[in-house]
């Protein structure tokens, strides 16, 4: 399962540092949304992150681009909050 985060809208929302009801903190290392904190449930092996692109004047009604970002899990950290890095090599 792969979870989405809308950087224009996420990075507004204040996460406490503790685990609440089964959710933990996670953070973003790196690449766009680097320092971003979220709360994710059952440790997703994969963050997708997407910013909305400006499109040309002139664009077909309804047409929207976005730039995805991937992040991995980083396995490594014991210790809260989760971290996730930002994986350059993903699209």
């Amino acid at each position: 399962m792969i979870e989405t985060v809308d950087v224009t809208e996420a990075a507004a929302v204040t996460v406490p540092t503790s685990v609440v009801s089964g959710w933990e903190v996670a953070v973003l290392d790196g690449g766009p949304a680097a320092g971003l904190r979220m709360r994710v449930c059952d440790r997703p092996r994969v963050i997708q992150v997407t910013y909305p692109c400006r499109l040309a004047a002139g664009s077909p009604d309804g047409v929207r681009a976005e730039a995805v970002y991937l992040y991995r899990r980083d396995y490594t950290v014991t210790g809260g909050p989760l971290r996730y890095g930002y994986d350059i090599a993903s699209p």
